[in-house]
């Protein structure tokens, strides 16, 4: 039996399972999903402003300081009772440190990424002038008063009451952030598992570039400034200069291989060498899908094998969404006239392909 608040990772990517959600939630897949945390984030928000007291008004304030902390760290409500804002909120890293919480079992400190908007706020709420005059015991709170507060928001929400406990929100939020493709072992960092799962991967990252791997991600979700359905975040393993353009192969922490041709000045430009942690993007209509299980003979460097997970068709176009691994997802965008001859159905098996001048290469 696996512990009830661990992450695993299928032993197979058999078609027709949704491997992102492969989290220890109950069979029936309680959980909350993205859309549903938002409404309670939301509710709780809304409960803040609603009372015109100022007492109940920072009172209420707190509570929502802890449901965000739990909805964006992950972390556990006696973690996040045991914080001390002004030392273990760090606005300069926009991160939050969680100190010896499990001690007791070997578990290890971490710090937790966060989101620069997220960062902004705690900020703000801390530089309040009535907030900041009980910051020193914002987290001196009855968990059990927590708890029942959480309860009656998931139950506003239309939820029953145990979808609404810290315990659901920090599984959903693991939902959440395998959902957005965050890697397995960034996810199993955050939530402060003691062992990531690095074995499927070529490349060995450090602490330090695992954070800032899900720093990339929490941002990612943050701002959604890109167009590019398709991101991949990893380490460049090889640089081969020709005369005018340079071969760059890199590799995510899942072990996924990309391969890109750019100019040389643009390699002197981003200032690309081996072991750089870098971002690569490919937009979905540079995605060839082809139904076979066999690896197809091509020309294009990058091919991978999956199977279709969701299948979303329009009147001019049909958008393909295939899972490659535990926590990657490609999007495909391809004429309805080409799906209808390729009658591809989910859970069939298919090759997703793109050329290497297909990638795009961002420095963050």
């Amino acid at each position: 039996m696996k512990p009830k608040d661990t992450l695993t990772e299928p032993s197979s990517m058999s078609p027709g399972v949704r491997h992102n959600r492969i989290v220890s939630v109950p069979d029936n897949r309680q959980y909350l999903d993205s859309g549903a945390l938002t409404r309670l984030e939301q509710s709780f928000r809304e409960w803040v402003e609603v009372t015109s007291r100022p007492d109940v008004h920072l009172s209420r304030r707190r509570i929502l300081l802890i449901f965000l902390l739990i909805r964006y760290t992950g972390a556990k409500l006696n973690e996040v009772l045991a914080l001390d804002p002004v030392r273990d909120i760090d606005d300069d890293r926009q991160s939050v440190f969680f100190r010896n919480t499990y001690s007791s079992t070997g578990q290890k400190s971490r710090e937790v990424q966060i989101s620069e908007a997220f960062s902004y706020e705690l900020r703000s709420m801390f530089a309040d002038p009535e907030f900041k005059k009980t910051i020193k015991d914002c987290f001196a709170v009855d968990p059990g008063f927590i708890r029942r507060k959480f309860y009656e928001r998931a139950q506003a929400c239309g939820f029953s009451k145990e979808m609404g406990g810290p315990e659901m929100i920090r599984k959903s939020r693991a939902v959440e952030l395998m959902q957005g493709n965050m890697p397995l072992p960034a996810v199993q960092m955050l939530l402060g598992h003691s062992t990531p799962n690095l074995t499927s991967s070529y490349v060995s990252f450090s602490e330090d570039e695992i954070r800032r791997l899900a720093k990339h991600f929490v941002e990612k979700e943050s701002s959604r400034k890109t167009s590019a359905r398709n991101t991949f975040f990893g380490k460049i393993r090889k640089l081969r200069r020709g005369d005018i353009q340079t071969l760059v192969e890199l590799y995510t922490i899942e072990g996924h291989r990309i391969i890109t041709v750019i100019t040389n000045d643009s390699v002197g430009r981003l200032g690309l060498k081996e072991g750089n942690m870098i971002t690569a993007e490919v937009k979905a209509p540079y995605v060839i899908v082809q139904k076979t299980e066999r690896e197809p003979e091509s020309s294009a460097e990058n091919r991978f094998s999956g199977f279709i997970e969701h299948v979303k068709t329009g009147k001019i176009n049909t958008e393909y969404v295939v899972a490659i691994s535990e926590g990657t997802r490609l999007c495909s965008i391809i004429t309805t006239e080409s799906s209808r001859r390729l009658n591809l159905k989910k859970g069939d098996p298919v090759w997703a392909l793109f050329n290497s001048f297909a990638v795009v290469l961002h420095i963050d």
